[in-house]
Formats: structure tokens, sequence, C-alpha cells
């Protein structure tokens, strides 16, 4: 210790003379010395705690402040968020559990349950055979899955899934190909995405608030 402190007092003190003369250290020191300088000089000696048992060869660094939080790999920072739980309900043995390809991902795949055949230029409701509970103040969107859209030109329409509708899930695919698009029993089709939602209650007024762009629209802002 007799070697410890000085270098910790040079450190933070330059060469402001302090002596510590016994212990317990904490208990020092007794001299004037603005507060703030005490409070940090208390501090770093009550960090340089050395273990007798040890020789005075190793002591105990505690952290000076809190540790600054780490970023997760999206670039955020981590918190502890408590999630609602999705439940879903299989209606056979032919329905697959949504799921989402990636922890980032942020739909979960919607996979068919049966054998369908999309006409070319037309459509076809596909099933899921699932019933799901849409979590309270969100909805369901089904989207298209970018790989069906490119390659064969295969798109969804009607996604709206409200919360509380509990009846089994149907796809609608729209084939904009010329060409017919076979589904098989667990290909994956669609995907859904839970979106927040706010529903204020509807009030009738007389006039509405000015705004700079007015009524225009229809390509008023450009092209």
């Amino acid at each position: 210790m007799a070697e410890t402190l000085p270098r910790i007092r040079t450190l933070i003190f330059g060469s402001l003379d302090i002596y510590i003369s016994q212990k317990p250290y904490p208990n020092f020191p007794h001299f004037p010395l603005p507060s703030p300088f005490r409070a940090v000089f208390q501090h770093f000696a009550t960090m340089a705690s050395i273990d007798d048992s040890t020789n005075g060869t190793a002591f105990d660094v505690h952290e000076i402040s809190p540790k600054i939080p780490k970023l997760s790999e999206n670039g955020g920072l981590h918190r502890k968020i408590h999630l609602p739980l999705l439940r879903v309900k299989k209606l056979s043995d032919k329905a697959v559990l949504p799921s989402r390809a990636s922890p980032l991902s942020a739909g979960y795949d919607l996979s068919s349950a049966a054998a369908m055949v999309v006409p070319a230029r037309g459509k076809a409701l596909i099933p899921t055979h699932l019933s799901i509970a849409i979590p309270a103040d969100t909805y369901a969107r089904i989207a298209p899955r970018s790989g069906l859209t490119w390659k064969n030109s295969i798109d969804v329409g009607a996604g709206v899934i409200d919360a509380d509708y509990r009846g089994p899930i149907g796809v609608i695919l729209f084939n904009h190909s010329d060409l017919d698009f076979e589904v098989k029993a667990g290909d994956r089709i669609a995907q859904m995405i839970l979106e927040r939602i706010v529903t204020p209650d509807v009030i009738e007024v007389v006039d509405l608030d000015a705004t700079a762009r007015g009524e225009g629209g229809f390509g008023s802002t450009g092209i």
C-alpha cells in the first residue's frame, strides 16, 4: 500500500501533497481539501484495497463509473423488452407454425397446408390451417415473399388480420405471369408482419386545420 497509494495520488492530483498515515484508508485525510477532490480521492483509495495475505502485491480494481450500454448487432441498445406471445393454433396436422428466417427478420413465414395451383393471370386462396391470436394494439399484415414476387410474379392481396379474429388464416395469391404456379403443402407462400396501430375515436368537425400542402394530391408534389 505504501507504494500503491502515492502512484494513485500522483495520477489524480499531480503535485498535490497528500499523505495517509494510518488505516482505515477511507477515513482520511485530516486537512482542508475541496469536497469534490475529497470525494474523488476517497473513491480511489477505496479501490486500492490490498489483501494483506498477498503482501501488497495485488489489489482489487473496481469500476469508477457504470458500464456504457453495449450496442446490439443492429446498432440499437440492448433493452429488456417484454413482448407478448404470439398464440397459434394448428387446425390440422398439415399446418406449419409461423417462423422467422433470421433473428432480425421482420416477418413470420406462412406455409401452405395443401397442394394448390394458382392459374396464370389468376388468383387462389391458399389455406394455412392456422388460427392466430394477434396481440392487442397490433394487426398482422400479410406481405409477399420477395423471392416469389421476383422469380414467379406472385403477389398477395387483402392481407389484414385483426386482433379479434379467431378464424383460419388464408392467403390470397395473385399470379401475374403467363404460367400456372404450383404450390405444394409446406411451401412458404407469404410472410406475416405485426404492426402497431392507434385507433382514435372519430369526431365530426366543421373544418380542418390548414397546412402548406392543402388539398394538393395525385402528383401535386411532383413525379
